[in-house]
């Protein structure tokens, strides 16, 4: 399959927030056994070593955990779970208004833009 990667940040995290954010929408669950390292490394076409440092990250940060002999799992701590949708929610709230500021808006045209856009999806979604 392979993924096309930025260049603007190490792969390894890029793998790390893209099987966090797998967790978050639910397509990862708590107790599910992730990929081994081989496969998942042939899978995306990244080095082996690669996938083994995401999976060492992601157990030191507490959102997998190895099971020695069976594999890596995600956790099934649904506080720690809930406290990194909270992480990624603001990762991305940040780096939205950076953006957007450095662009010249306000945080009033920011909310402002934000409801139009919401209002619009409703809209879309009624039609």
């Amino acid at each position: 399959m392979g993924i096309d990667f930025k260049p603007d940040k190490p792969i390894y995290q890029q793998i790390m927030d893209l099987i966090s954010s797998e967790i978050i929408r639910g397509k990862r669950c708590p107790g599910d056994r992730l990929t081994s390292v081989r496969d998942y490394a042939v899978e995306i076409g990244v080095n082996a070593n690669t996938i083994q440092r995401v999976y060492q990250e992601l157990e030191r940060i507490g959102i997998v955990e190895s099971r020695r002999g069976q594999g890596t799992f995600i956790t099934e701590n649904h506080n720690r779970l809930h406290q990194l949708r909270e992480e990624m929610k603001q990762q991305y709230i940040q780096s939205f208004v950076s953006d957007m500021q450095s662009l010249g808006f306000s945080l009033r045209e920011m909310i402002e833009g934000i409801h139009q856009y919401t209002k619009k999806g409703d809209d879309d979604d009624q039609a």
